[in-house]
């Protein structure tokens, strides 16, 4: 009897069953004279149940989910917020987990089929798993004193070792527990539960871990990322639990090879065999050198699958773009406004619209967009493939775009022959300036207010002369007309600070720093102008117990990083200012007890002022080219391939997405690019040559028929493969042979 894959609303990179289970399980053609029922003793039909495993399996997957898409949505933030690596080397290592995980599907699923069996196998790696979160969760906890980066690295190695193990077994376990064909439409079901469970977990994980990490304080922090990381640890934790006691209940079954293997020892006898008898053994295919060892059969389907593999070559490309959803989208996101007014989107959080969509869009494929694709003439699985490759080329024009708008919220930083000059007046007087500098010979500086030029000339070091005059009344606004000077240095930010000290009025020069928080928190520096220091309070009306957020004293200058809030500003107890802090900004506060207590904010750097909800385009656009592509490019193999070869094919599926997170991490490191929309720019380049590369693979692809095989006729063409030696004399037929 011949299986049809036929559902492919249950196949996807996170859906982890193997093409091999699905080929077996799902919407069997049943051989003439199959039933859905099967007799008992009497031989009266009896329906067979449900079984009564799959509630565990289907509880153990969401929990598995939750703990893995929970963990990997904060993930970027806690390496740069935290552990204070930069944007780049977080990406890198972000998606050099990724890498790994994938990576380690293909050896969870030969440990699986080779030794462990996949109830062991499972359980076993789900325990490297837990131990791994574990690991990152006491890593955060800041009053442990653990070697936070040290915890965190051997956290995700374990995780991603557990995860990528686990990853193709549990789908294909639960469907070990039908009896087929008679219970073939239960199994349909299980894989569309099994599939809600993968994205239910997804999508609530990625809201309530940013939740936990930002509006939970703890260990006297702003956040909380030890629970952010802990309560996806304990769903592991639980996970384990629950598949433990489902045990009673499983059909468990032994070990049976490993195509993946057996594969990879045919390709490899062919090569080796070939270079020793190529000039003296012709053959007509480079692989029908291992037919000796492993007969005509997995030869000729050997080949069948090399020819559909050809078609990989440029998948990596798409998950290249589709994974910097949680990397590089997430620090776009950090840079940008979520304040809905009613809510405040989190930057991690627009993660959430992946799955949301997913679970969308799989529906509506199939009772609208195929139907309007299939009118324009895009019908043919490797027309659509393409199409899903071109929408996420497309996704990235527009972060492209949005990122362009956001360069406008950026601070300037000088480069290479250019400085920058600041002057804040913390005098409750107004000043004429007279200098040298171009295009700022005579200008007048406003009381508690702010110069800047942000474009000087400067080789090396430069030097410009000003007077300072007073244009308001009043002793405190005395000063000498004496000529004095402002030092710049390229590639520096300098600032001047006008004061009242002792009697007379100085300028306290300073080197400035207005670049955002990597973090996308507000930064604020206090600028002094009182008699004696004082203690400058920041209170953060926002939270529930008013919280003293910073405390410093009037002549500290350091820049500080704060909290997006509504804070009330005490200088020695007494409320000089109520300010919001907003995410991005960076602020200045001059103090001042001339004429009275007072506190003046200045702003530097704008703050975020584009909002998160411009990032939803191309994440939508993003989803609509993961729906076609992903599906779509396993439903094709599927048909394509021999069936023994299906549950290799997924191997190669996952091998891809771990190429194309190895793709981001290249180009991360190399660090080609100082702008970000440049980087966009070459991976949505990179992404419409991939597409063009593919048309051209699609269009030279011609499916090689499988032949049907018979021992009769030759008793060497589906030889056992499992042969210990190479030259297949310890087989029976061989030895027939040679006899």
């Amino acid at each position: 009897m011949k299986a049809k894959c036929r559902i492919k609303e249950s196949l996807s990179t996170d859906t982890v069953a193997t093409c091999e289970q699905i080929a077996r399980y799902v919407s069997l053609e049943e051989a003439p004279g199959a039933t859905q029922e099967v007799g008992d003793i009497e031989g009266e039909p009896k329906k067979l149940k449900y079984p009564r495993a799959i509630p565990f399996i289907i509880s153990n997957e969401f929990c598995e989910r939750f703990n893995y898409y929970g963990m990997r949505t904060v993930l970027v933030l806690y390496l740069t917020r935290k552990l204070d690596f930069d944007d780049d080397t977080a990406t890198v290592l972000y998606h050099t987990f990724t890498t790994l995980v994938y990576f380690m599907c293909v050896i969870g699923a030969i440990i699986a089929d080779s030794w462990l069996g996949k109830f062991r196998t499972i359980l076993y790696l789900s325990i490297v798993y837990t131990i791994g979160s574990g690991c990152i969760t006491l890593g955060a906890i800041p009053t442990w004193d653990l070697d936070a980066r040290a915890m965190t690295i051997a956290g995700l190695l374990l995780i991603a070792f557990g995860s990528g193990g686990i990853k193709p077994c549990v789908a294909a376990f639960g469907g070990e527990q039908f009896k087929l064909p008679e219970q073939a439409k239960y199994l349909a079901l299980f894989f569309s539960m099994f599939y809600f469970a993968v994205n239910s977990g997804s999508f609530v994980s990625t809201m309530v871990t940013p939740i936990l990490r930002e509006d939970v304080k703890c260990f006297d922090d702003d956040d909380c990322f030890p629970l952010a990381f802990g309560v996806p640890g304990v769903l592991m934790v639980i996970s384990i639990i629950i598949f433990i006691i489902g045990k009673p209940l499983y059909k468990i079954s032994a070990p049976a090879g490993n195509m993946f293997v057996k594969v990879s020892k045919c390709i490899w006898t062919a090569i080796r065999t070939r270079s020793r008898e190529k000039s003296i053994n012709p053959r007509e295919h480079w692989l029908d050198y291992s037919e000796k060892r492993w007969g005509r059969q997995l030869v000729d389907e050997t080949r069948i699958l090399l020819n559909v593999l050809k078609l990989y070559i440029p998948l990596p490309v798409f998950w290249a773009l589709f994974d910097q959803q949680g990397s590089r989208w997430t620090f776009q996101a950090t840079r940008m406004d979520g304040d809905l007014g009613f809510w405040t989107i989190k930057p991690d959080q627009m993660q959430v619209i992946n799955p949301l969509l997913i679970l969308v869009f799989i529906p509506l494929y199939e009772v609208a967009f195929y139907p309007l694709l299939s009118l324009i003439g895009i019908r043919r699985p490797l027309q659509k493939l393409t199409l899903g490759g071109i929408f996420a080329g497309l996704a990235f024009v527009i972060s492209t775009i949005v990122e362009i708008q956001l360069e406008s919220t950026y601070a300037v930083i000088p480069k290479a022959g250019e400085a920058q000059l600041r002057i804040f007046n913390g005098m409750p007087c107004d000043y004429r300036i007279q200098s040298n500098i171009p295009e700022h010979v005579d200008f007048t500086l406003k009381s508690m207010s702010m110069f800047e030029e942000k474009y000087l000339n400067v080789k090396g070091s430069a030097t410009y002369t000003y007077t300072l005059s007073s244009t308001g009344p009043g002793p405190n606004c005395a000063v000498a007309e004496e000529q004095r000077t402002f030092v710049v240095e390229e590639e520096k930010q300098l600032s001047y600070f006008i004061r009242k000290q002792d009697s007379g009025i100085s300028l306290l020069r300073y080197e400035d720093d207005t670049e955002k928080s990597s973090k996308g928190y507000p930064v604020f520096r206090v600028l002094g102008n009182t008699a004696t220091n004082r203690t400058v309070v920041f209170r953060d009306i926002d939270s529930s117990d008013g919280f003293d957020r910073h405390k410093n004293g009037s002549y500290v200058y350091d820049r500080v990083e704060s909290y997006p809030s509504d804070y009330e500003i005490y200088v020695d107890g007494e409320l000089t200012l109520t300010y919001t802090m907003r995410l991005g900004g960076v602020y200045a506060f001059i103090v001042s007890d001339i004429d009275g207590m007072s506190t003046t904010p200045i702003i530097v750097t704008e703050p975020n002022s584009v909002n998160m909800l411009w990032l939803i385009p191309q994440y939508v656009v993003m989803t609509l080219g993961e729906v076609m592509y992903s599906i779509t490019g396993l439903e094709f193999s599927f048909t394509q391939a021999p069936e023994s070869m299906k549950s290799v094919l997924q191997g190669c599926w996952q091998l891809t997405v771990a190429v194309g997170n190895l793709i981001v991490v290249i180009v991360a490191e190399a660090k080609i690019f100082d702008e970000q929309k440049w980087e966009f720019v070459l991976f949505a380049v990179l992404m419409f040559v991939d597409m063009g590369l593919f048309s051209i693979l699609a269009w030279r692809y011609k499916q090689i028929p499988l032949k049907n095989y018979d021992e009769k006729d030759d008793p060497n063409a589906t030889l056992p493969i499992d042969q210990k030696e190479e030259s297949g004399l310890d087989n029976p037929v061989f030895k027939k042979s040679e006899e």
